[in-house]
């Protein structure tokens, strides 16, 4: 059930992506907007990098080789997540109407409906997933 929901949660994401490219409103022509785009594909080379290959799947089932608590997670704990939501939201911020507001909370309800999945996954797989939870927070570090 949770890995079908992770699937469901990818597919919300895939789809608010689509329809911000759809309306103009993924990339963003501002320099800020540009420079916190910049700042969220370093994130999620990072993370991809820190993470390795062992994870291109569409459900968000835990992976052999341990819990990854290095590199930017040991900041947060869904940092490809949160560089997606984090660039998706710099181009509606930049491109700012009802419909792109729309896609990015579509965009975020995705992502959480993964992470909720994912978390409960990983941690039935690896107990000590429960106490990396104390420690970081989901996407913002110190906050949420």
């Amino acid at each position: 059930m949770l890995r079908t929901l992770s699937i469901l949660g990818l597919a919300i994401m895939v789809l608010a992506l689509a329809g911000l490219i759809s309306t103009h409103s993924l990339f963003s022509a501002s320099p800020a907007m540009m420079a916190v785009q910049a700042c969220a594909l370093v994130l999620l080379i990072w993370a991809r990098l820190t993470f390795g290959i062992r994870s291109f799947h569409a459900s968000a089932g835990p992976t052999k080789g341990g819990l990854v608590t290095t590199g930017p997670y040991a900041f947060i704990r869904h940092p490809i997540y949160t560089s997606v939501s984090l660039f998706g939201w710099a181009g509606i911020l930049a491109h700012w109407s009802l419909l792109s507001i729309f896609f990015g909370l579509l965009l975020l309800a995705g992502a959480l409906v993964r992470m909720l999945c994912e978390e409960r996954l990983v941690a039935e797989r690896y107990p000590e997933y429960w106490q990396y939870m104390a420690r970081t927070k989901r996407m913002v570090p110190y906050l949420f």
